[in-house]
C-alpha cells in the first residue's frame, strides 16, 4: 500500500504561548544578517489560501503526491484540468505587505538571504531578489522526458487552445495553484505533451513524496552557516523541508524568530514567536525601524 506524504501536525500542549512583541524581530533586522524562511501563509493575505491555518485547504483537499502524477494518466488529467483553472487566480495575485515588507529589509541589507517554500513568485514580484524557491516555481514548467524547460504561460495558452470553452467554477483554490473540482467538472479535459520529445509535462514545483533536490537543499543550509539568524514567516513548518533548517540555525546557536499565528512544528527551537497577521507584523516593524514600504509591487510577467 502507497503511504501518503505526513500533510499535518497537531501542537502539544507544551508549547511557548505566542506573543504579539515584534520588539525581537526589530531588534534582530536592526543587527542585519537575517536569513528569511517563508511560507504559505505569507501570502494569505494576496487572496492565495495556506494548506493548515485556520481555512485551510486541507482541510477539504489532498495535494497531489509525485507518485499519482507519475503513475497515472487520469491523475494527470485531473490536476493539469485542476491547476489550469487555479493559474488563472495566481496570475492575478499580486504581493501584499509581508512580502513588500522583507523586499524593503532586503533592500536596506538587512536580509542575508530569503528561502520560501511558496511556488507563487511574489516575492520577486514585490522586488525581492536571489531568492531560493525551495519547492520550486508555478511559472515553469519541465518535461520529465527530456528535461527541457519552458514558461507556463506558454503551456496555459497550449492547454486553452486545447480545451475551448473550458470555464467550470472552482469550490476553491489550493496554495499549490491547485482548483477544487469535482471529477464531473474536469470531464474529458485534454492534457497536452512536450513539444520537444512528446513527453510528460510536469510544473517545475516538488509535489509531495518528492524530494527537494540536494543541491537546492545544501545552498539552504549555506544561507543558514552563512546567517545571523533565522526569521520564520508564515509556515507551520510541518514537514521537514522547512524545519530542517530551523534545526539547523538553534543547533548553530543562532536565533530563530517566527511570524505565525498559530504554533508551529518549530516553537521549541525559537526564541520567540509573534502571533499576529503577517503584513500587520511587519509593517509595524518597518515602521520601528524607520523603513518605508513601497505600496506600489511590481507587476508580474
Amino acid at each position: 500500500m502507497r503511504m501518503r506524504p505526513t500533510l499535518s501536525w497537531t501542537p502539544p500542549e507544551d508549547l511557548p504561548p505566542g506573543t504579539t512583541d515584534v520588539e525581537p524581530v526589530a531588534d534582530a533586522l536592526s543587527t542585519g544578517g537575517v536569513l528569511v524562511l517563508s511560507g504559505a501563509g505569507i501570502s494569505t493575505e494576496s487572496g492565495i489560501p495556506d494548506y493548515r491555518g485556520e481555512g485551510g485547504s486541507l482541510s477539504r483537499h489532498t495535494p497531489m503526491t509525485y507518485q499519482d502524477f507519475t503513475g497515472s494518466a487520469q491523475a494527470r488529467r485531473r490536476y493539469w484540468a485542476r491547476s489550469h483553472l487555479g493559474w488563472r487566480t495566481f496570475g492575478r495575485a499580486r504581493p501584499n505587505a509581508g512580502h513588500r515588507a522583507v523586499a524593503a529589509f532586503g533592500r536596506h541589507d538587512l536580509l542575508s538571504g530569503v528561502i520560501t517554500q511558496n511556488v507563487d513568485g511574489l516575492h520577486q514580484a514585490a522586488g525581492s531578489e536571489d531568492v531560493v524557491e525551495l519547492h520550486g516555481s508555478l511559472a515553469r514548467v519541465v518535461c520529465l522526458g527530456c528535461g527541457a524547460f519552458s514558461p507556463r504561460r506558454e503551456l496555459a495558452q497550449r492547454l486553452e487552445e486545447a480545451n475551448p470553452g473550458f470555464e467550470p467554477v472552482a469550490a476553491g483554490i489550493n496554495p499549490d495553484g491547485d482548483a477544487d473540482l469535482t471529477d464531473a467538472q474536469v470531464g474529458d479535459f485534454r492534457v497536452v505533451p512536450c513539444t520537444s520529445c512528446g513527453g510528460i509535462l510536469k510544473p517545475d514545483v516538488v509535489f509531495f513524496g518528492e524530494a527537494v533536490p540536494p543541491r537546492r537543499v545544501e545552498h539552504c543550509r549555506e544561507l543558514v552557516r552563512e546567517s545571523a539568524s533565522l526569521l520564520v514567516l508564515g509556515s507551520s513548518l510541518t514537514v521537514m523541508s522547512g524545519l530542517r533548517f530551523v534545526r539547523q540555525a538553534a543547533e548553530a546557536g543562532k536565533p530563530v524568530l517566527i511570524v505565525n499565528r498559530e504554533p508551529t512544528r518549530g516553537d521549541r527551537h525559537a526564541v520567540t514567536r509573534v502571533s499576529l497577521p503577517l503584513g500587520a507584523a511587519l509593517t509595524t516593524v518597518a515602521e520601528r525601524l524607520g523603513i518605508a514600504v513601497d505600496g506600489q509591487a511590481a507587476l508580474r510577467g
